[in-house]
């Protein structure tokens, strides 16, 4: 962008009005200031560059967010810090993206306005502006092939003295399935961290989603208090050593001082702050999608959404069978079975399958190959549930071996962690199952549901407080579950596993582990179908509760998991 040659004298404003970018320079302080407005006029960011970058967000003329900061330390060298912009682009883009699996829309419209500010010191900042939020990324050009990340300072500083709906966690070594505790602001410490999103209530309606999106070869962000009306942004740190509990919980022993070690020239994730007139708006906000990059499958046609009949939930408590119910040949026929009567489009082999510690090996009670087959005859797919690290430790041998048998998808479980090598572990299953037309269900973790654009055989994600805590707790309750649309569910599916056929009020409700029940009524069961947003969606009870209520199923059967 040139500069108006209709400066004023010494000391006072210059201003030139762009149609899509106000940029104001201030001379006698050596500041430059970078105005940008959404499409529709009502956001405003304010980007000062001074002693750091700066920014500020308003609404309608009203401040939301006020003097936040950023930066990043890569080799002991902060960016951000005493920062000189060499040059300045602006950019429009108003065009409608078709997602590849639907999810909540057919059609997504993509609209926004953007300022890209190159930096002395080999990177640059990019802001974007869009009528539902605002959001910036990090680029660096550095000459170092490799480098490591020691930092990266994230502040989001309201305007006042607001409250939150934080999730709170105990560690970075977490499901991520939490309540969304609403809290002040400045009731948070810096030591009460929680992961995404956080949802700020600024008053008179208006709701901040915090969020991210477009994680690759980096930790995710979480977010920690400042006893103050301010969040930042905390990373969990480099594993240098690990220890592995039972076949699934790999636990962090040793960290390193750093959060990556990555390459010189790339693009760091997007921090989003999704801005919501209404709470109706948090619903439709498709920030998190739009700013993930594009597709990496090439062929998607053979990815198919649809409704899922599980087993682990029920506890497999068939009746009116003429065979012991179990993790048995029989028991997964009787599923495919309910399931091809219904149009249900796949059926889960959740924990038990094979011996754990070794996805190569079935257990003797089920014989893969009859089931295989009969799920072919029936036209049904078979997903199949696996402990996270032992896939790693297998993944090609196994996917391999998965494909033989006509596997549909996979539901990795137990990561609890989204460091670096974490994050990498996602992109690669989803690369590695996509080449096998294979889904894929990440359970045990919130991070991948940032992904779903970039790996659309990424059918559906966990990290939420669902139905399966009926097990052993009273925590989805009703009020709980209402409040997920609006914070969880921002982030992208959410696997929360409805369907429960068995229903209490809190007088008579009991967490019964091998005979579950849910908090709440079946209609309310049946509506998250409507409201949750999951293309691939669990029907968590068994077939015989189900095949007891037809009303049910009549709503069941036809209901679809993505838009049409």
């Amino acid at each position: 962008m040139s500069r108006s040659s209709t400066f004023v004298k010494r000391g006072l404003l210059a201003a030139l009005v762009l149609p899509r970018l106000l940029w104001v320079g201030c001379l006698v302080r050596a500041e430059s200031s970078y105005n940008l407005l959404s499409p529709d006029r009502r956001i405003l960011v304010k980007i000062r560059i001074a002693d750091r970058i700066r920014y500020s967000i308003l609404l309608d003329q009203k401040a939301l967010l006020q003097d936040c900061t950023l930066s990043i330390n890569i080799d002991r060298t902060t960016l951000g810090v005493e920062p000189q912009v060499k040059a300045v682009k602006e950019r429009r883009v108003d065009q409608e993206i078709e997602p590849v699996v639907r999810q909540k829309f057919a059609k997504i419209r993509e609209n926004y306005n953007e300022a890209r500010l190159e930096m002395e010191g080999n990177y640059a900042i990019l802001f974007r502006a869009y009528n539902e939020g605002v959001a910036y990324r990090l680029e660096t050009s550095l000459p170092q092939r490799e480098v490591k990340v020691y930092g990266e300072e994230v502040n989001f500083n309201f305007a006042g003295d607001y409250r939150v709906y934080y999730p709170k966690e105990e560690s970075f070594f977490s499901h991520n399935e939490r309540h969304f505790i609403y809290l002040p602001l400045k009731n948070i410490a810096s030591t009460a961290i929680a992961s995404l999103p956080g949802v700020v209530d600024a008053r008179n309606g208006i709701k901040l989603a915090i969020c991210e999106s477009d994680v690759e070869d980096y930790p995710g962000l979480w977010l920690r208090g400042n006893s103050s009306n301010s969040l930042s942004a905390v990373f969990p740190p480099y594993p240098l050593k690990q220890e592995l509990a039972k076949d699934r919980d790999l636990k962090i022993t040793q960290t390193a001082g750093y959060l990556a070690v990555t390459g010189g020239t790339r693009t760091f994730p997007w921090r989003l702050i999704g801005i919501a007139s209404k709470d109706g708006d948090l619903l439709t906000n498709q920030l998190v999608y739009l700013l993930a990059k594009a597709s990496q499958v090439q062929d998607a046609s053979w990815i198919k959404p649809g409704k899922v009949a599980w087993d682990w939930w029920n506890a497999n408590n068939l009746y009116g069978v003429d065979f012991k119910a179990g993790v048995n040949t029989k028991t997964y026929k009787y599923y495919i079975d309910f399931a091809a009567k219904y149009g249900i489009e796949y059926v889960i082999l959740d924990e038990g399958w094979y011996k754990l510690g070794n996805l190569l090996q079935v257990v003797p009670e089920m014989d893969m190959a009859e089931l295989t087959a009969y799920s072919r005859q029936k036209k049904v797919g078979i997903i199949l549930w696996v402990v996270w690290k032992t896939l790693d430790d297998q993944l090609e041998a196994a996917l391999n071996q998965f494909e033989r048998w006509g596997i549909k998808g996979i539901k990795v479980d137990f990561m609890q962690r989204d460091d670096q090598p974490v994050i990498n572990f996602y992109h690669k299953v989803c690369r590695e199952a996509a080449k096998r037309k294979m889904l894929v269900d990440f359970h045990g973790a919130i991070r991948p549901a940032t992904m779903t654009r970039t790996w659309p055989n990424l059918i559906s994600t966990e990290g939420v407080m669902g139905l399966e805590h009926c097990k052993w707790s009273d925590a989805a309750e009703p009020e709980h579950n209402v409040t997920l649309p609006f914070t969880r569910m921002l982030m992208g599916p959410m696997d929360y596993t409805p369907g429960a056929m068995v229903n209490a009020a809190k007088t008579n409700f009991a967490h019964i582990f091998e005979r579950p029940m849910s908090l709440g009524t079946r209609c309310q069961q049946l509506a998250m179908y409507v409201v949750y947003e999951s293309p691939l969606q669990m029907l968590a009870d068994n077939p015989s509760n189900y095949l007891r209520e037809p009303e049910a199923m009549e709503f069941l059967a036809p209901v679809p998991t993505v838009c049409h």
